[in-house]
């Protein structure tokens, strides 16, 4: 159930007693306010659509005018420039201290790559994003990035289309459920618009903001994806972003090749994530030591990306055409193993120093590099395995995503719907999936949720069905019960409590008319309430109507029935018959529910090993 259900109340018919029956309400996947969300979440995956082709345009803009001496408004590199080496050093710096300022006097939360930020308003911020943020972060954005920064504008864009999401429902009359929901629509939005992706921006928002898979969230940001994706192709086109020579199918033995290669991407996506916090680290205790504002470091960190600007321009600015590079083969050897190499330091080290930027451009671009290296290298030394270098760079550009940020399906799809290659989708999922594994064994918490767990935040990477789901309440509460009579006195039930008999040493009592139909429910603390007479009837000590549970409901049904009424216990009732007690089910039962489960995982921990020898054969019997 949802966490907005509301209890259903039956009303009584002519000749049945008085008292209201409190029903639990039905599972539905999707209602009426689904379709609202949906509706909104159209409206939201075009603003957010316009606000990436508008950041797109700005980081264009700034770009041209401090690399260029021009204007144009579109993405171009800062390669090429003729501006003297020292102004070229400056240009970051300068982006840097204007961010620095943009962050301190404006919102500190601009600082970062943008989807751990909007991870942690889910978490911890009942999915509010403050207002300015959404000025805010996509022009310092555009600043960082406009002047040098090696990052990708992905992350300023989803945190933009999140922002729009989380104010919109700010703005309206929404629960904190649905607001994430919206928040995510909006990010979702504004990863589809940036790559034309929309599957794997819907597998992001599910993997990464939503922390479930649910219809009711499923649908709205599905159809803000798919908006997106197509206010994108108004404007860009169809055509995929990283274009690359078509791949053959790859054989058994290169399949394994490029498992072995996301072996070895996933141990580097492992040590980026260390990396970059080790150095994130390093500027928050040298800033303290030398008492130097957070705001000026990221111009410390600017003149890195300086000096490497200096020495390989490509690592400069978003560097798109870097990752179309490595997968076609058109940078290799020692000039792409040089590029992966300052690409990584350029960006760490600017990251690191707390500027606003993203990570998914800089991880693909080291990821390509890698997997292409690899890929020839293993070409070279062993033909027969008919590894191909093309293949091995698109497993290497969805490994290392996958092992970074712990995505694995959205890693997966994401290449695929870049670069539209289908015969790369078994090598990327091999590759993938072992870097996935290795990531996990080296690094409990991805490079997107280990900010939020140094934060305290529990975020698992995982999700499973309900436990209480899956089990009945007649599994458990089909029992006898021990019920009172309404018209008992007080003060009998009272010497029948402290004599001890069978049944009186319970919490909670069902109590029935005359005709063995429930009217309410009695707890012990009632009735040992010294205010009461003895001589009152129980019908007179019943404070509200009873709560019930169906025999056909889950467990998980009736604990959210609990905690909305706040009663401690359920009778159980038959459909057909709402006021007939066939059993009753407590908070005692909802905990021994689990054991099997714990159980089961307690004995899959002591299992010393997997193997198990086979039984000798018993003979026949004659």
């Amino acid at each position: 159930m949802s966490d907005e259900q509301e209890t259903e109340i039956l009303a009584p018919r002519d000749g049945e007693p008085e008292a209201q029956v409190r029903l639990p309400r039905d599972y539905e996947p999707v209602d009426h306010r689904t379709i609202v969300l949906a509706g909104l979440a159209v409206v939201l995956a075009v603003a957010a659509a316009l606000a990436a082709q508008l950041l797109t345009r700005l980081i264009g803009a700034v770009t041209s005018l401090t690399y260029h001496g021009q204007l144009v408004w579109h993405l171009v590199s800062p390669a090429g420039s003729h501006r003297p080496a020292a102004v070229l050093l400056l240009i970051p710096v300068a982006g840097a201290l204007v961010v620095g300022l943009m962050a301190r006097y404006g919102s500190a939360a601009i600082r970062g790559h943008g989807i751990p930020e909007v991870m942690e308003r889910v978490l911890f911020g009942e999915s509010r994003i403050p207002a300015r943020v959404l000025f805010l972060k996509p022009l310092s954005a555009a600043i960082a990035i406009g002047t040098g920064g090696p990052f990708g504008a992905e992350g300023p864009i989803i945190a933009t289309g999140g922002a729009l999401g989380s104010l919109s429902g700010q703005f309206l009359r929404v629960t904190n459920d649905e607001r994430k929901i919206l928040l995510a629509a909006g990010a979702a939005a504004g990863m589809a618009a940036t790559f034309g992706s929309p599957v794997s921006a819907v597998l992001l928002a599910v993997e990464l903001l939503l922390f479930e898979y649910r219809p009711r969230s499923l649908i709205p940001v599905a159809l803000a994806a798919a908006v997106a994706a197509a206010v994108r192709a108004t404007f860009e086109g169809t055509a995929p972003v990283f274009a690359m020579p078509i791949v053959t199918q790859p054989t058994v033995e290169a399949l394994g090749m490029y498992a072995a290669i996301g072996v070895v991407i996933g141990a580097v996506a492992a040590g980026i994530t260390r990396s970059t916090y080790a150095i994130e680290d390093w500027f928050e205790r040298l800033g303290h030591k030398l008492h130097i504002h957070w705001m000026w470091w990221p111009a410390f960190g600017a003149v890195v990306v300086g000096l490497i600007g200096l020495i390989e321009p490509r690592t400069l600015g978003v560097g798109y055409n870097n990752i179309s590079d490595a997968l076609s083969g058109n940078v290799a050897g020692q000039a792409l193993l040089v590029l992966v190499i300052l690409k990584f330091l350029s960006w760490a080290v600017y990251l690191g120093s707390g500027t606003s930027g993203g990570t998914l451009a800089p991880l693909f671009t080291i990821g390509s590099g890698l997997g292409a290296l690899l890929g020839v290298g293993i070409a070279r030394v062993a033909p027969s395995l008919h590894v191909d270098g093309h293949v091995a760079a698109l497993v290497g550009m969805a490994a290392i995503f996958a092992g970074a940020s712990h995505a694995l399906l959205a890693s997966v799809v994401f290449a695929f719907e870049t670069t539209r290659q289908p015969l790369g989708l078994l090598p990327m999922l091999a590759g993938c999936a072992a870097a996935y594994l290795v990531a996990l064994l080296v690094n409990r918490h991805s490079i997107m949720t280990e900010k939020l767990a140094r934060r305290g935040a529990i975020v698992r990477p995982e999700y499973a069905v309900d436990h209480l789901a899956q089990v009945l309440v007649r599994d458990v509460g089909l029992r006898e019960v021990v019920s009172l009579r309404a018209d008992d006195e007080l003060g009998a039930v009272r010497r029948w409590l402290v004599g001890g008999a069978a049944g009186a040493s319970h919490q909670g009592f069902p109590v029935l008319d005359a005709r063995d139909r429930l009217v309410g429910v009695v707890t012990r603390r009632d009735l040992l309430d010294e205010a009461k007479a003895n001589t009152l009837p129980l019908r007179a000590v019943l404070r509200r109507p009873p709560v019930v549970v169906y025999e056909d409901s889950s467990l998980r049904d009736a604990a959210d029935q609990m905690v909305i009424e706040r009663v401690g216990r359920l009778p159980v009732v038959r459909r057909d018959a709402v006021r007939t007690v066939v059993g009753i089910i407590s908070r005692s039962d909802l905990l021994s529910a689990h054991a099997p489960r714990l159980e089961a995982a307690h004995r899959a921990r002591v299992t010393r090993s997997i193997w198990r020898p086979l039984e000798p054969a018993q003979p026949a019997g004659d």
